[in-house]
């Protein structure tokens, strides 16, 4: 189980926020303090920090480094200072859509302020409170989830959807350290996910940390292990939820999901009810990010391809709702996703 915190506000209203540097694992399990908001900027951007409910806590906190920088500042002055800060984080990263849930929120939590006085005490507050929400919702998560694995199966999942992108358990590596803590008996292949790795780095050595059976594989191994009978489920995390159920998550999900759909095998996500983003239709509405040519062409400093070879570098990729067997929410489950479904459940 995690014995670790992904991020924490250290102090009071003029402390930081301290975070695993996900960049250094699993060589060097270390961390970084963010005292203004551009270093906090930059530990999203860089992938110190990483995965969408972590990343909306992160931001959050962000907020409230935003407020030390307004002591001197009259309270309009002040909250027109803040606004243009978390403008500035909500840039920070386009697809995963908790961080503009908990950045909406701190906002309005901003403009119900009516005193310079209570303005850094009632920002750090509802951090907190988004802090604290998302670690019942990892525990609920598992909690709903722990049903899909079943005694001796094994498990397939898919970059890092644990403990080290939510300030919790995580969310698809929450249904596994349930049913370890039922006393199931179940194993978990991690694919490795290129180009940076985070199954390998990340997700392996949560799952290791914690005792459960894991074996890492390369991305193009899923399918083989899926023909030969070696995979009872599939559950991965996500990063935006289109209103008809349609899922990004990290690029090489979509082919996964296909891959399981052929083998008739389940294929889970696992994500909180801030996930979804009800404003958007379908996936193919979903803004996809484009990272560095850099981290295909290169890893850990070392030349992985020729120089100046051109490179796509999507970060996400977006399985269509047929392909999804269920979404595990802290809500509830929702079995074979539809638009009538999802909005029933978010009303909850």
């Amino acid at each position: 189980m995690k014995t670790f915190k992904t991020l924490e506000w250290i102090g009071d209203v003029d402390g930081c926020l301290e975070l695993t540097d996900q960049r250094k694992l699993p060589s060097e399990f270390t961390a970084i303090r963010c005292r203004t908001v551009e270093q906090l900027y930059n530990a999203i951007k860089t992938l110190a920090v990483r995965g969408a409910p972590a990343i909306g806590v992160a931001a959050a906190f962000g907020v409230c480094l935003a407020a030390q920088e307004t002591k001197n500042l009259e309270l309009s002055d002040a909250k027109k200072q803040i606004e243009n800060q978390i403008d500035y984080l909500a840039s920070s990263r386009p697809t995963a859509v908790n961080l503009f849930w908990a950045l909406e929120r701190m906002k309005n939590k901003l403009s119900e302020i009516e005193e310079i006085a209570d303005l850094q005490k009632s920002l750090l507050h509802e951090a907190l409170k988004i802090h604290d929400e998302d670690i019942r919702m990892c525990s609920n998560i598992g909690i709903n989830g722990e049903k899909f694995i079943s005694e001796h199966s094994a498990i397939l999942t898919h970059c890092n959807a644990g403990a080290l992108a939510t300030a919790g358990t995580g969310t698809a590596l929450a249904p596994m350290f349930e049913a370890q803590k039922n006393g199931k008996n179940f194993k978990v292949y991690v694919d490795e996910t290129r180009p940076l790795m985070q199954g390998a780095r990340l997700t392996a050595w949560e799952l290791k940390q914690s005792g459960i059976d894991v074996t890492l594989i390369c991305d193009n191994m899923a399918g083989s292990l899926m023909k030969d009978k070696k995979i009872d489920a599939v559950i991965v995390g996500a990063d935006r939820i289109a209103s008809n159920g349609d899922t990004a998550n990290k690029i090489g999900t979509y082919s996964l999901s296909v891959l399981a759909k052929a083998h008739d095998v389940p294929f889970y996500v696992a994500a909180p009810s801030t996930t979804f983003d009800l404003k958007i239709q379908t996936g193919s509405a979903i803004p996809i990010e484009q990272r560095s040519p850099d981290e295909v062409s290169n890893f850990m400093d070392a030349a992985t391809a020729p120089e100046g070879i051109k490179i796509y570098n999507p970060a996400f990729d977006v399985t269509p709702a047929e392909n999804i067997t269920a979404i595990i929410t802290e809500k509830g489950v929702i079995e074979c996703p539809t638009k009538e479904k999802i909005e029933k459940l978010i009303k909850l």
